[in-house]
């Protein structure tokens, strides 16, 4: 019997798929998504009910020339210079859209940090370790897993470091 692929795995996502293979507890959250809504993460905690601080957005960087993913708090912002030093780096800047979906596998507004087609470098804030559990995207608009912050920096090999500002 072949393999089935991530794509092919029924009703999940690469990042679903890696959860389960890797045996991490996890709660999947779908939402209706609202392409109005001006912000994918607080639309998700609004939907979710959710407190905008356990919600994470995952941003993809480009740090000296390297795709770096920083998973921060939707209620505030990434601190791109915080980013560079976290990683070893002397610069950053946000990357290009097109790049880091194709790099990803991901469109914008549901990148996951988990079950990238290429993984990629990921800093993990530090404000998460704050929290039992927080929620990231689980690889689509409208859906999220909820999981503790420490399997979402093993599963990823985060570097956890203050990267999020207010």
């Amino acid at each position: 019997m072949a393999k089935k692929s991530k794509k092919q795995q029924p009703g999940g996502t690469p990042a679903t798929v890696a959860l389960t293979a890797a045996g991490v507890a996890f709660t999947v959250h779908a939402y209706e998504h609202d392409p109005a809504h001006p912000s994918y993460g607080e639309e998700a905690a609004e939907a979710m009910g959710v407190s905008p601080d356990r919600v994470f957005k995952t941003l993809v960087a480009d740090v000296d020339g390297d795709l770096t993913v920083a998973v921060v708090p939707v209620a505030g912002s990434l601190d791109l210079k915080a980013l560079a030093t976290a990683v070893g780096g002397k610069r950053a800047a946000m990357a290009d859209p097109a790049a880091a979906e194709r790099t990803t596998g991901y469109v914008r507004g549901g990148i996951s940090p988990l079950g990238q087609r290429k993984r990629l470098r990921t800093v993990l804030d530090a404000s998460a370790d704050g929290h039992a559990t927080i929620c990231v995207s689980a690889g689509r608009r409208g859906l999220e897993v909820e999981l503790a912050p420490g399997d979402l920096a093993r599963l990823t090999d985060a570097v956890v470091a203050p990267v999020g500002r207010a």
